[in-house]
């Protein structure tokens, strides 16, 4: 190779080094650039969930899961005691001490009672009031085996019915708080609540009727009630419920495979009558579905004669 091809070779990988040193250093000064930053990834299968801090410059990291439980691990795996609501914070240091911090919002293995109560990180327990507007499931039933619709009654309910068209309008305010822990109370903003019109005939000659329906036919009222203190409810699933009935051999009818609300004392939920559990059809984080007997006729009382089914709002 002549000396002038090795100064001309020599030139070109010189200028490549320094092409590749300005590259390296271009990155060097970019890397510093970039501040401490903090981001979460997770994946959940029933109560586990893995996370995966995604950190900037961090040396350390500091994972508070809201259960009352931390790890120092980058990427931790945790398991959660108890389904419900958490919010996991991650919060990320560097060297020089500055920190970040990244919150991420949780719902672990939501069972039905989950969604019934909130959870156990639901310190104020989950309310839940009768909806206005209604869904295509609400109507008036006989209390027959199939639950089949009344045929004096549109169905579906349309939206407001119970305001507009039976003048208890108040029934829509009215509010019924579950707790985690089984403790239950309700707050009727008019010191009455949602009831049959003969159950309060017959229990207190109808001095405590407070608000008859605008119309008899469906037998609906508001009656005056105090929630008693300290009351408790319980929650079974896929259960077999045995209610009177006038459709039903001796009198009782057996739905079978249902899950069920019960009360303490004499309190309910959505309806007082004389039969105080309740058929819960679904629960879904902002709506439930109830089946709320009803003994609507004197002759037969206090026999369920017919059922309410309504949907239910969470309020927010």
């Amino acid at each position: 190779m002549t000396k002038k091809n090795l100064r001309l070779l020599y030139g070109v990988l010189f200028s490549m080094i320094l092409s590749l040193s300005s590259c390296s250093s271009d990155d060097s000064t970019s890397s510093e650039d970039i501040p401490l930053s903090a981001d979460i990834f997770q994946s959940t299968v029933g109560k586990k969930v893995a996370f995966q801090g995604l950190t900037n410059k961090a040396t350390s990291w500091l994972w508070d899961f809201g259960d009352g439980t931390t790890s120092s691990e980058k990427n931790p795996v945790h398991v959660f005691a108890e389904g419900g609501y958490y919010t996991a914070k991650l919060t990320a240091t560097a060297a020089d001490g500055s920190s970040v911090s990244r919150e991420i919002d949780l719902a672990v293995d939501l069972t039905p009672y989950i969604l019934l109560t909130g959870g156990p990180t639901a310190t104020n327990g989950k309310t839940w009031r009768i909806a206005n507007a209604h869904s295509a499931g609400d109507y008036f039933a006989n209390a027959d085996a199939s639950l089949s619709p009344f045929a004096g009654a549109p169905n579906p309910l349309p939206g407001g019915i119970l305001g507009a068209g039976l003048g208890l309008g108040e029934v829509y305010q009215d509010e019924y708080t579950f707790h985690f822990n089984g403790d239950y109370s309700m707050d009727l903003k008019d010191g009455a609540a949602f009831s049959g019109l003969v159950y309060q005939f017959l229990t207190t000659g109808g001095v405590g009727i407070k608000n008859p329906s605008s119309d008899q036919d469906f037998g609906l009222c508001t009656g005056f009630y105090t929630p008693e203190p300290n009351a408790t409810f319980t929650y079974v699933e896929n259960t077999d419920l045995t209610v009177s009935s006038v459709y039903g051999p001796g009198f009782a009818l057996t739905y079978n495979g249902v899950s069920t609300l019960s009360f303490s004392g004499t309190m309910f939920f959505g309806m007082i009558d004389y039969e105080r559990k309740v058929i819960i059809k679904e629960v879904k984080d902002n709506t439930l579905k109830a089946i709320m007997f009803i003994s609507a006729s004197p002759d037969y009382a206090p026999l369920n004669t017919h059922a309410l089914v309504l949907t239910f709002e969470a309020v927010k």
